[in-house]
């Protein structure tokens, strides 16, 4: 199996089948093998017996349904633990994304990329409440992961199976896919996408989303720097407050030393004792953490490394 195609679905009913005919119509004319997996992820229309038709037809569509809804990482993450392919493009089930775009991800990836990320140069959003939030978000996490891309939240990207395979994402993760595989050595590329309207229900986004995609990207850029070194991060906190309360106690004595200034009359000597406690916390949060990182890795029997190739071995 050559390519799969993940979509996933949440309340989709009039625009799914069209998004059918308009991958069967690329997909058809490629030179190799493919399939397309359709998760509705707790749909509550008519999307799951849409699906489930289609795959009747159609051998090379296959459908997850989940219970309830898991969220678009969730189904995400389900379609690539159940493909085939050797290499994963996900796409939105709204007809915003353009099937027409799938060879020209193809044939980046054939040049050696293990990443091709998409990029709606002319999005057809709303300016307020989805262009500008992106263009912030998409600044930010830029700025944090050290990855260059213009478009994290286009969902149409391209993957090598190899790079994702072992990866699992949680909350809204899925958008910070190109940095956990740049974090793994992957080589990213970035084209340009045709961006169409919605022309059926609605979107399933809104502003208060780019809050939570910031908070996730504080766990990603901890697990990217510190995930088997907790100490580093935890400690380095804990060493910068107990030095803010040495100097906090310093300038307290001082000041009684040389200005007559009665402990009880500043808050100087409540702060110091205040940075000691909340240092030392923070350090013992490092050590509980390392301990953590050690039980997560040699129980599961994780490396802490990863390895590119290996000959005669």
């Amino acid at each position: 199996m050559k390519l799969s195609i993940i979509i996933p679905i949440y309340n989709e009913e009039e625009s799914i089948s069209l998004l059918y005919q308009e991958l069967n119509q690329v997909l058809s004319s490629l030179s190799f093998e493919y399939e397309i997996i359709a998760i509705s992820d707790g749909s509550t229309d008519n999307t799951d017996t849409i699906i489930k038709e289609i795959a009747q037809k159609d051998k090379n569509f296959k459908t997850i349904t989940f219970k309830r809804n898991f969220g678009q990482t969730a189904a995400m993450s389900a379609g690539i633990d159940m493909s085939q392919g050797e290499v994963i493009i996900p796409m939105d089930a709204d007809l915003q994304n353009d099937p027409t775009d799938i060879p020209k991800f193809m044939e980046k990836i054939e040049k050696g990329f293990d990443v091709v990320s998409g990029w709606r140069v002319n999005r057809q959003d709303k300016l307020m409440t989805r262009k500008i939030p992106s263009w912030i978000a998409n600044y930010i996490i830029s700025f944090i992961t050290g990855v260059k891309l213009h478009d994290y939240g286009c969902t149409m990207k391209a993957y090598r199976r190899e790079v994702i395979k072992d990866v699992r994402f949680y909350g809204e993760m899925h958008r910070f896919m190109p940095a956990y595989t740049a974090w793994h050595g992957a080589k990213i590329s970035e084209i340009s996408t045709n961006h169409r309207s919605r022309k059926y229900g609605k979107t399933k986004y809104n502003i208060f989303r780019t809050f939570r995609v910031i908070l996730d990207l504080f766990t990603v850029k901890f697990l990217m720097d510190y995930s088997t070194k907790p100490m580093h991060f935890f400690g380095k906190i804990g060493y910068w407050l107990l030095s803010l309360s040495f100097l906090s106690g310093c300038w307290a004595v001082f000041l009684k030393i040389f200005k007559g200034t009665y402990f009880i009359t500043t808050p100087l000597p409540l702060l110091t004792v205040f940075l000691i406690l909340v240092g030392l916390q923070f350090i013992l949060m490092g050590l509980l953490a390392e301990i953590l990182i050690r039980t997560h890795y040699e129980s599961q029997k994780k490396p802490i490394y990863l390895i590119k190739e290996k000959i005669n071995l």
